[in-house]
């Protein structure tokens, strides 16, 4: 519950701070990076901090959850952070990680906005601040303990079993963990991080989506190499994954989380939609997996958007099974089409013309320009926007509208 008191500083400063997160945030990471450089290695992912996305989302998660506060301050809008939740503990964040991010955040937002920082100001946005690590601190705890590990105790060894090309640019890391001991609990459509050590001795990790059905204790990962574009470098995880990681040798995962999942009993019988382009494609076949595992009826409609069938990571298998699900069926795009898919459409998605069940809950994941197109699309199409469930491959930047 945010204060009266605060709520009235919050509103009157929200527009000056907001205006200037991009600036704070840039300042945030400079300091604190410069003080605690050991975050670098294995916590935050470089490439992101050098594009700014991840001082974007940052900025966008403040205002987000300060304006949630002043619409309704008798509560804690603690739906808003599951996501962030979900990523802090994949990367392992830890309680005493806030007080950290406190000092510095505290510190740029003083240095941009000076005198404007007033003793009452700052007592209000460190009441913003405190509730919302309080809320993803309980949250984070939760996740923990539902994973079974400590608190940031989430890494264990994993063997390569096989590596398998999908495409020019992406291939599969099926995997066992190294110990013999039982995989973790994942549920389907969840990822885990992957830590490696980069060439100039820095830990970096990044999230890859188990593409496979998330029972027994072989788990899959699907890795597209990144290209960089617009002057972006390749990114550097991938690239080291293609070229340096074969059977036999050895992988750091984190346990697996995500709150974009299916996790329904196997006699569920509402409707699902899987929706995605390129590499979006394996949260998708994660759950078709899940899906016929448990010999499932239930009305499925896949949808998938790419380049050519060639581009179309574990498109046969996605064939394989939606034609072991009685309820299935498949619709492809293709902006260049192939002799092995000569039933598939042309071009960019358009859901003109394809009957979408009714009552469904529709799971969405692709770049960001596909989802929120697609994501019109499907409203449009009668899909209340609390059924779109949606992921998204690094910081999310993407905040829509869920109220529908």
């Amino acid at each position: 519950m945010l204060s009266a008191e605060s709520a009235a500083s919050v509103r009157a400063t929200l527009p000056a701070v907001a205006g200037a997160l991009d600036e704070i945030t840039a300042r945030f990471y400079g300091a604190m990076f410069r003080d605690r450089p050991e975050l670098l290695d294995g916590m935050f992912n470089r490439g992101n901090q050098a594009s700014g996305a991840q001082r974007r989302a940052l900025a966008g998660s403040i205002a987000g959850f300060a304006t949630a506060l002043l619409k309704d301050p008798d509560t804690r809008p603690d739906a808003l952070l599951a996501r962030i939740a979900h990523k802090h503990t994949a990367v392992g964040v830890t309680d005493d990680q806030y007080t950290i991010v406190h000092k510095y955040l505290f510190g740029a937002i003083a240095e941009v906005l000076g005198d404007a920082v007033t003793p009452e100001v700052a007592a209000a946005w460190d009441e913003v601040y405190w509730l919302m690590a309080g809320a993803l601190i309980a949250q984070e705890a939760r996740l923990y303990q539902d994973a079974g590990v400590r608190p940031g105790g989430i890494w264990r060894q994993w063997t390569v079993v096989e590596r398998r090309t999908e495409t020019p640019d992406t291939v599969s890391f099926l995997l066992r963990p190294a110990d013999g001991a039982p995989a973790p609990r994942a549920r389907a459509g969840q990822y885990v991080s992957v830590r490696v050590r980069m060439p100039d001795g820095v830990r970096q990790l990044r999230q890859y989506t188990l593409s496979s059905a998330p029972g027994g204790d072989l788990r899959r990962i699907t890795v597209k190499r990144v290209a960089g574009d617009c002057g972006a470098p390749d990114g550097e995880v991938s690239a080291l994954l293609h070229e340096q990681v074969h059977a036999g040798d050895e992988l750091t995962l984190s346990a697996p989380f995500g709150d974009v999942f299916l996790d329904d009993p196997a006699d569920a019988a509402d409707p699902v939609v899987l929706v995605s382009a390129g590499i979006g494609c394996t949260p998708m076949t994660g759950i078709l997996a899940h899906l016929a595992a448990l010999g499932s009826r239930r009305p499925v409609l896949v949808l998938h958007a790419d380049r050519s069938p060639a581009d179309h990571a574990l498109r046969g298998e996605t064939r394989e099974l939606a034609d072991r699900l009685p309820g299935a069926r498949s619709v492809f795009w293709y902006e260049r089409p192939g002799p092995e898919e000569p039933g598939a459409r042309v071009g960019l998605m358009d859901l003109q013309g394809v009957e979408l069940p009714e009552g469904a809950t529709v799971f969405l994941c692709g770049p960001l320009p596909f989802m929120r197109e697609v994501r019109g699309q499907l409203l449009k199409g009668g899909v209340p926007a609390r059924r779109i469930r949606y992921e998204v491959f690094g910081p999310d930047m993407w905040l829509p509208d869920t109220s529908a």
